[in-house]
């Protein structure tokens, strides 16, 4: 059944290029960061749920633009809220015992649930790194290294980045739709 009620799909954000001539180093970072996470979510953008939980490839039988998404906002908390910020909030959708399950789409979940829930992880990155410089080491050590914002932020735009890519082309399967 295809559902393309406004309330299930998602409309297209507006982004802009971070500044050319920063000055403000973990600035620079964050924009670029935000410039990535608001292409993942136009990735998504317009299609019902049958499209972005299709998963095309076989050899990545869980992989869909809904998992994606997911995995990112998983990423993200770990990442930013977590290590950097020191939060002890739950992780998303992952068991131990299981690899992927952050990838696994549950039956209620739409696009615009899935992408909501990804922008207030935004919102909670943001809060968590609130006076930090890039240069601060993280508040929770990961595997016995001391991170810096820094790396926090870098590893992000990477990450966030390589599922830029994914998205791009499970959007081209979705419906041909190529992006920028």
């Amino acid at each position: 059944m295809t559902n393309t009620s406004s309330k299930e799909t998602v409309e297209v954000r507006e982004r802009s290029w971070p500044e050319v001539h920063a000055l403000d180093e973990l600035r620079l970072l964050t924009e670029f960061l935000t410039f990535l996470r608001i292409t993942a979510v136009n990735k998504v953008a317009g299609l019902d749920r049958s499209k972005a939980v299709a998963t095309p490839w076989p050899t990545s039988p869980k992989m869909s633009m809904l998992g994606v998404i997911q995995h990112l906002t998983a990423v993200e908390r770990w990442w930013i809220s977590n290590v950097g910020g020191g939060s002890d909030l739950p992780t998303l959708y992952w068991d131990d015992d299981e690899p992927d399950t952050d990838f696994k789409i549950p039956e209620d979940a739409t696009p615009a649930s899935v992408i909501a829930a990804y922008e207030a992880e935004w919102a909670r990155s943001e809060a968590a790194l609130a006076g930090m410089r890039p240069s601060d080491k993280a508040k929770l050590k990961f595997r016995d290294q001391d991170r810096t914002v820094r790396w926090i932020l870098t590893h992000l735009i990477q990450e966030t980045a390589r599922h830029v890519g994914h998205l791009d082309v499970l959007r081209e399967f979705a419906d041909g739709q190529r992006g920028e």
